[in-house]
């Protein structure tokens, strides 16, 4: 039997701590995983459920995007995929009557984790303005409301369209769709705030602004680096991945502030081994990084590289690359030992021995994530990973490459579909010729400049596809400030979050379908299509039941939409659309490199990779037509005496903005999120004891005090001078201007702070 939602908030006054744990999963992981679904779900809902996640004719995960290979497992998932499934898939509804309970002002005073605890949103909800309670609502009402306020805008570009990465290939299609037809390109998404600096690095050097790698290169790799990246809470299935490819003789080096359990050992569920041995020792050097220091490491490593004979690919570099004399003279130019260890606080000697493994390294893949990708300098440290790999070749051919790991199921594919603000003029070109629209040029806001926008009154309509904005955004202050200026706030949803608390003048909540549930239509029933981490694009089929009667999916809703904003004015078989997802594929099909004959394509179990030229042919669409080369100054980023870089990031219970409850097991964290990790040696020499408590208060240059009050210090094994918090807590602390060069992604890995003793009360 399922379990009933929490009442009232946990009281997290007082975290315990215990000693950081040195591997993961295990038994322990398939204990939590089952507690929480039978919790959610139920025992036969969990079991039948379960079973379905990431199969070829089930569901894809809602969780992380990493790949699966052709041969399943019957347990496809894992413990955080199984948490986000129970999330989706609870017999836990809140109705109309939860509402008239809590008025917004008692909404805005809940915890995340209590708000998401609630379970699964039934019916439409309007937040009239001034009214205290969301009130149900029709759909021909809510889409009303939404076309009244989009007319009556002076310019398209006052209205605002979000997207999260959960969005289906489908949905995501008709949204850019509707948004351009609509007349805008303010189409921000989730990966404006990820893997923002990766797509720019990589567009910028390879041509092709994702990975390069497949699954099944990992296992041929000679050399796996692990950078900035905790596989072992976000993408847990790489695990295996890291442990097949270690038994097939590949090394593994880890590089980040933290350790973590999951780079350490790895206990494979599904092996003897894993359940009741010692599992596998995945990482063979650990790099314990500071903050930042990423680009000038491997600056480091390539200056050694071209200083060893033999050690280049001449071949590679003169027939695929451009820009290597400028690159290698900076290079070569010099390296301030004493600038390396303020960057890296690494020692020469650990250095070296990271080289001595990249040079007996035939084939090898860097995969990282925010770890890399959320600094002022993200984009030229992801350039100096690309520089890395192409010394030696390690592009475009089997077993090496760039693995960017994505945080969501489908924010790849979103991207790929068109949800971007600035659109490639090729791609707007083919949307013209098979709709018969001129769409919009002018490029739109991404995430920071939108919230901008809605703080200046620019924008007045917030439109958000998924997901839960003003807890994934920067500046916490700021953001809410920014969209309770909005004329209307519409979440299409599956479940209650923060987002929902903070409102326009008016607000909508739109019920949506989950991937776990079934999907009928006019035609019959639908699948839709996600695009994973590595490119390969597959169908994903729900079989449960809806939540409630008055659901409608994200394409429905997308087209229904269109329909009544738009009118007559536009000729797109919006309601053909809506009845039959497979003629939204064939447009797709006709509009998107990659994706003729989807239909056809997507029928194969398993689906299909999508071309990607460094790697299927070492041709690179760059200016120049060859891989390119970037000589930039190093950069890293300091903090002044008594104050600390404070990285934010998830707990084990965690995944993206849904807390899921308030341990973090691998870390040592139980029942409590407001804790900051510090070395010992900083803590004691800014005054604080192990379990003192401090409000954090970053530093910018506007000189406004950002304050997160009462975090629990705690003695961690972090790189000297860092610290690290858990968000959506710490992102009150990220200034919304304090963001990445070219990508414009939240600079949240590097924030200056100091630690004051707790005010009291």
């Amino acid at each position: 039997m399922a379990g009933k939602p929490p009442a009232s908030d946990p009281v997290q006054d007082a975290p315990e701590v215990s000693a950081p744990q040195h591997s993961a999963v295990g038994i322990p992981a398939i204990t939590h995983a089952l507690k929480i679904s039978q919790q959610q779900m139920g025992v036969r809902r969990t079991a039948l459920t379960l079973l379905r996640v990431n199969q070829k004719n089930g569901f894809d995960c809602p969780g992380c995007a990493w790949p699966e290979g052709d041969k399943r497992h019957a347990a496809e998932f894992c413990e955080n995929g199984a948490k986000a499934v129970a999330e989706e898939a609870t017999l836990r509804r809140v109705t109309p009557d939860f509402f008239a309970a809590h008025p917004v002002a008692d909404l805005a005073t809940r915890s995340g984790y209590w708000l998401g605890q609630q379970g699964r949103l039934t019916h439409p909800m309007y937040l009239p303005e001034g009214a205290e309670r969301y009130e149900p609502v029709t759909w021909e009402r809510a889409f009303d409301l939404i076309a009244e306020e989009l007319t009556a805008l002076d310019s398209p570009d006052e209205a605002v369209f979000y997207t999260s990465g959960r969005t289906s290939n489908e949905a995501a299609f008709l949204y850019q769709l509707f948004a351009r037809e609509f007349g805008t390109n303010n189409l921000p998404d989730c990966s404006n705030m990820c893997h923002e600096s990766s797509g720019s690095a990589l567009t910028d050097t390879l041509g092709v602004g994702k990975g390069s790698v497949l699954l099944e290169d990992l296992y041929k790799a000679d050399l796996i680096i692990v950078a900035g990246q905790n596989p072992g809470t976000n993408h847990p299935r790489m695990l295996s991945a890291l442990e097949k490819a270690k038994a097939g003789g590949a090394k593994i080096i880890s590089i980040n502030p933290l350790p973590e359990a999951g780079l350490e050992r790895f206990k494979n569920p599904q092996t003897p081994r894993g359940l009741a041995g010692g599992g596998t020792a995945l990482t063979d050097l650990f790099l314990q990084v500071r903050l930042g220091g990423d680009q000038a490491l491997f600056r480091a490593l390539n200056r050694r590289i071209l200083e060893t004979d033999g050690a280049l690919d001449e071949d590679f570099l003169r027939e695929h690359t451009h820009g290597f004399e400028e690159f290698a003279t900076l290079a070569r130019a010099g390296e301030d030992a004493d600038d390396t260890l303020r960057a890296t606080g690494l020692t020469h000697d650990e250095i070296e021995r990271a080289l001595a493994m990249v040079l007996a390294s035939e084939r090898t893949i860097v995969c990282w994530a925010m770890g890399l990708t959320q600094h002022k300098h993200s984009v030229p440290t992801i350039q100096e990973v690309v520089n890395f790999l192409l010394l030696r070749g390690n592009i475009g051919r089997p077993g090496a490459g760039v693995c960017p790991v994505r945080g969501h199921s489908n924010v790849q594919g979103d991207r790929t579909m068109g949800i971007f603000e600035r659109p490639a003029p090729a791609f707007l070109d083919a949307l013209e010729e098979e709709f018969g629209f001129a769409p919009p040029r002018e490029h739109g806001y991404d995430v920071v400049r939108a919230i901008r926008a809605l703080r200046d009154g620019h924008a007045k309509v917030f439109f958000a596809m998924g997901g839960n904005f003003v807890s994934a955004t920067p500046d916490t202050d700021v953001t809410e400030a920014a969209v309770r200026r909005a004329r209307l706030t519409v979440h299409v949803s599956t479940k209650l979050n923060r987002s929902h608390a903070v409102t326009g003048a008016r607000a909508l909540i739109l019920p949506t379908l989950g991937r776990t549930e079934r999907d009928r239509q006019a035609s019959g029933d639908q699948f839709v299509t996600v695009e994973d981490s590595m490119g390969m694009v597959h169908a994903s089929r729900g079989r449960l039941e809806p939540a409630g009667p008055r659901l409608l999916s994200e394409p429905a809703i997308a087209a229904r939409l269109a329909r009544r904003v738009l009118g007559d004015s536009s000729s797109t078989p919006w309601e053909d659309f809506e009845q039959d997802y497979a003629t939204i594929r064939d447009r797709i099909a006709r509009v998107i490199p990659g994706f003729e004959d989807f239909n056809a394509k997507v029928a194969h179990p398993g689906g299909f990779a999508l071309p990607h030229a460094p790697r299927d042919s070492r041709s690179f669409p760059t200016a120049t037509g060859k891989a390119n080369f970037t000589a930039a100054p190093v950069e890293f980023p300091t903090a002044p005496e008594g104050r600390l870089l404070l990285q934010t990031l998830r707990s084990h219970d965690q995944y993206n903005t849904t807390i899921y409850g308030l341990d973090d097991r691998y870390r040592g964290i139980k029942n409590g999120r407001r804790v900051v990790l510090v070395n010992p040696d900083d803590a004691d020499r800014l005054g604080f004891a192990d379990g003192a408590y401090a409000d954090l208060i970053s530093e910018w240059t506007d000189g406004s005090e950002r304050r997160a009050p009462g975090f629990r210090v705690v003695y961690y094994p972090t790189a000297r001078g860092c610290a690290a918090a858990y968000y959506p807590e710490t992102n009150v602390l990220v200034p919304l201007d304090h963001t990445a060069d070219t990508s414009n992604t939240p600079a949240s890995k590097s924030v200056v702070v100091r630690l004051e003793a707790a005010r009291e009360g």
